[in-house]
């Protein structure tokens, strides 16, 4: 079998204020996402979101029907949603083969198929970043390119957070149970995202940052806004955001994040936004 999976516990945010760097990092930071010919998973007790990575480096990878989901097929009870942050690579899904090339998504929903995960060229290999969730029934499965998705320009230079929204996976675009996932892109000399932060209590968030050049690195806040805390972070890293954290990053570079978000509605829009002087 080559995939591994890790739970991660959820917590009270009375406790986490009192963890110190290593803690805060074992339980939020997920690292290490792409193994050669290795399916990587996260299984995060917050909305039991499930985070991962697959680097199929010369050989078919399947999305394994792990113990965690007690079911015959991984989407059994539960749908995905892929972006490809590597080189060309087609997902199979029973009879259908997705060709994504860098920066394209896939929907895929709940239901007993095989999926499998290839790359093209097994000295350029594809990176397959995921969020899966559990559903309550199946919509159909769809591949979307940034073309295809809603595009929304926010922030500006002066403030260091100009950035492009791209909405790809949600309700917008396409139909799906509890998942939305959508990609926002730096523009050269921005560093900030999601300045001023927010919470969304009805759903918790993962990021996942990548295009962080060589020799740089992020800095992700998150917690209370009264009680805020940070972790450190390198390229092709993720973030668990429970409920009750904000979520803000600055850098020392522009870089690309994905983010993916699951739990009591749809509406990107659910957000409660904090000033920046109301940060302790």
């Amino acid at each position: 079998m080559k995939t591994r999976i890790e739970i991660r516990y959820a917590a009270h945010p009375n406790d986490v204020k009192n963890w110190d760097t290593e803690r805060l990092r074992k339980e939020h930071l997920i690292y290490d996402l792409f193994a050669d010919n290795s399916v990587t998973m996260v299984y995060s007790l917050y909305d039991r979101m499930i985070t991962g990575g697959v680097k199929p480096a010369g050989e078919s990878l399947k999305l394994e029907p792990v113990d965690e989901v007690k079911a015959a097929f991984f989407l059994h009870r539960r749908e995905i949603g892929v972006f490809n942050v590597g080189g060309p690579g087609k997902i199979k899904v029973a009879d259908l083969n997705y060709e994504l090339d860098y920066k394209d998504s896939v929907y895929i929903g709940s239901g007993d198929r095989d999926v499998y995960f290839e790359s093209n060229d097994r000295n350029n290999p594809a990176l397959f970043y995921f969020c899966s969730t559990p559903a309550h029934r199946n919509y159909p499965d769809r591949k979307v390119t940034k073309k295809e998705g809603l595009t929304v320009e926010m922030g500006s230079m002066e403030a260091a957070n100009h950035r492009v929204i791209n909405k790809m996976l949600v309700r917008e675009v396409l139909e799906t149970c509890q998942l939305q996932m959508g990609m926002t892109e730096l523009r050269p000399g921005s560093v900030w995202n999601t300045m001023p932060p927010h919470t969304h209590g009805r759903r918790m968030e993962v990021y996942f940052y990548f295009e962080v050049p060589d020799g740089n690195a992020v800095c992700h806040f998150m917690g209370q806004p009264a009680e805020t805390r940070h972790i450190w972070m390198k390229n092709n890293e993720a973030v668990i955001s429970p409920q009750w954290s904000i979520h803000a990053a600055t850098a020392t570079s522009n870089y690309t994040f994905i983010w993916g978000m699951a739990g009591e509605n749809l509406d990107y829009g659910d957000q409660d936004f904090y000033s920046q002087t109301d940060l302790r």
